[in-house]
């Protein structure tokens, strides 16, 4: 079963404004860096090259993850987002190094600076414009559940703080003349984005690798034990795998053996239908239904269940480390 819930369309408009905007400010940055020479202003303007590619690319994979699914692709193609996701968090390390290696060699040239006040009004509204769109974009990928524009967003505010650390030391530089600062400066911040790049990187390889999220999974259990049903005797090896903003939840639900298929299938479809309405994404559901064995009957409470042959002993509390073993839960 395949419950929709996102907005894809959103997304892509969204990720257009932050391309289109990403465009405007990095020929900001680049003016600012060619009237004063600042490394500095240089590493915000590295920074904003890797704001332009990765909006493009978060464009595109947003793009490929509106796409339906295929015979190819039969779970959709939602994982792209984690590709792409990783691709950027390279690229901001890349122009981390590029940033050491031009304040390095600045520390070992020499430069003096020129023009700083229009250099510190141009970087200055630039940060301001960037902080507002990583705002909204975190909060829209939250909204959405989308791995490309929360990364985006805290990709745009992390510029943020580099570019007011270009600002403070443009002001400082401007009234002391000590020159080096500039440089010592951009290599600061060159290793603060490499740090950030990594950071997305690992974020990325975790999805591709179907690393368990232990909040998602705490939310999910949450929600089946606090409105669990009598009839459902037991739930276990369950996984959960996330596609972009989509997720795929399998798990073995154990159900009274005297069920008609019908009877059955309705139970099952009650679960299903309690998990999507308290998830805020789209979900697909593969849910297996076992029939009870005698096993079963000591964590049964079916009180006038007409076939046990055990006698009741204790309810199985249901709990992220209990619901993914693989089998069935006993009272032992």
């Amino acid at each position: 079963m395949n419950i929709q819930k996102s907005n894809n369309k959103d997304k892509l408009a969204f990720q257009k404004l932050i391309a289109a905007f990403g465009v405007i400010l990095f020929i900001a940055k680049i003016i600012a860096w060619k009237l004063t020479s600042s490394d500095a202003v240089f590493s915000d303007a590295m920074e904003s090259i890797v704001n332009v590619i990765s909006a493009f690319m978060g464009l595109y994979s947003l793009y490929l993850a509106a796409k339906p699914k295929d015979e190819d692709h039969p779970y959709g193609h939602g994982k792209v987002e984690f590709v792409t996701s990783g691709i950027e968090g390279a690229l901001i390390a890349i122009a981390g190094i590029m940033i050491i290696y031009e304040g390095i060699n600045s520390l070992i040239v020499g430069k003096v600076l020129q023009k700083l006040d229009w250099g510190i009004a141009i970087i200055a509204a630039t940060a301001i414009i960037n902080y507002l769109l990583g705002y909204i974009s975190i909060k829209k990928g939250k909204h959405e559940n989308s791995h490309v524009l929360i990364s985006s967003g805290k990709h745009l505010q992390s510029d943020t703080i580099t570019t007011l650390g270009v600002v403070v030391s443009l002001i400082v530089v401007y009234f002391t003349k000590i020159y080096w600062l500039d440089s010592v400066v951009a290599l600061f911040f060159g290793f603060y984005i490499i740090i950030i790049g990594y950071k997305i990187i690992r974020k990325s390889l975790s999805g591709i690798m179907d690393e368990q999220d232990p909040d998602l999974l705490n939310q999910i259990i949450k929600v089946l034990e606090e409105n669990r049903r009598t009839e459902w005797i037991d739930v276990h090896n369950m996984k959960i795998q996330q596609f972009g903003a989509n997720l795929h939840i399998d798990a073995h639900i154990t159900l009274p053996w005297y069920y008609s298929l019908r009877d059955a299938h309705n139970e099952m479809e009650k679960m299903i239908i309690l998990l999507a309405k308290n998830t805020k994404r789209s979900v697909e559901f593969n849910f297996h239904m076992d029939d009870c064995k005698p096993i079963s009957c000591p964590i049964c409470q079916i009180a006038d269940c007409p076939v046990r042959e055990r006698d009741f002993v204790k309810r199985v509390t249901w709990t992220p480390e209990n619901v993914t073993c693989v089998d069935k839960h006993t009272a032992e």
